[in-house]
């Protein structure tokens, strides 16, 4: 089957965000958007002990940044990275990850004000490929280790949110895991809610606690801390979540779809009535 705007469009709106609910997608034609031969891309990385006051600084820079910027903010154990002071590695760090997919030299006009806060330990931001960007990381994630995460969203990051991230990244299970803040919102959210099956257009932060360990003695003691955060991380969140940060597969699926649950439900009873794709974030048929 072909689903687009034009053909089984029911279909099209459930697979955008229905997690693999609906079938096995087999080709893909894409409408891309052009970013010209690089972006603007790197980490600037800070003592954690800077991290309140770089945090605090991160969300209002946030407020304003055009579509074209984008900030994550990785609390994490560096890693060996060449760019890093030997003495650093292994230490706790504030990582914040920026992208400009416009003119570098715009970029960095629009990146100075957090760039030039604090005293970071390394900036390591500059013009490079676009496929480079995407790649940046894999080295850090091969396969192999066990991994949990959960997540929530978020419309504002309180001065509560961000104490909480500080104080549950001082008791990491592992060096590899870390509380990742997704910059999300921009053109996000010039999608109307009910266009695509994922409905979370309010949000401008995702906050997701992920544990990532290879010794199944560990295993407990990982997920522990994961809930824990994820618990304490929820006074202020929406109660939504992107689904594919969603630690477990049963029960949270209002969580990640909100309004548009029903009708995925009315869908599935359509295309797949028994519920063959059923390894994912069900969403179950009721026929």
């Amino acid at each position: 089957m072909t689903a687009s705007t034009d053909e089984n469009a029911d279909l099209f709106w459930a697979i955008r965000g229905g997690s693999g609910n609906f079938g096995v997608v087999t080709s893909f034609e894409f409408g891309l958007h052009e970013v010209g031969s690089e972006i603007l891309f790197g980490p600037v990385v800070y003592p954690y002990e800077d991290a309140p006051d770089v945090l605090r600084h991160y969300r209002e820079f946030a407020r304003n940044v055009p579509n074209e910027c984008c900030i994550w903010a990785d609390s994490m154990t560096a890693p060996p990275l060449p760019f890093l002071p030997e003495d650093i590695h292994g230490t706790t760090v504030l990582v914040l990850m920026q992208s400009y997919a416009g003119d570098p030299k715009e970029g960095e006009n629009v990146l100075e004000p957090l760039r030039e806060h604090g005293d970071p330990i390394a900036d390591a931001v500059a013009p490079i490929p676009y496929t480079a960007a995407q790649s940046t990381f894999d080295d850090l994630l091969t396969p192999g280790a066990r991994n949990y995460w959960k997540s929530h969203n978020y419309t504002e990051l309180t001065d509560k949110t961000l104490d909480t991230i500080v104080e549950y990244i001082e008791r990491l299970p592992t060096p590899q895991s870390e509380i990742l803040i997704h910059q999300v919102g921009g053109a996000i959210n010039d999608v109307a809610s009910d266009a695509t099956a994922y409905p979370h257009r309010d949000a401008e932060f995702i906050v997701t606690p992920s544990a990532r360990w290879e010794d199944p003695t560990k295993d407990d003691e990982c997920i522990a801390w994961v809930r824990e955060c994820h618990d304490a991380l929820a006074n202020d969140a929406t109660g939504g979540t992107y689904v594919n940060f969603e630690g477990e597969r049963e029960g949270q699926e209002q969580n990640a779809y909100g309004e548009n649950y029903d009708r995925l439900v009315e869908l599935k009873n359509k295309y797949d009535p028994m519920n063959l794709f059923q390894m994912n974030q069900n969403v179950k048929p009721t026929v």
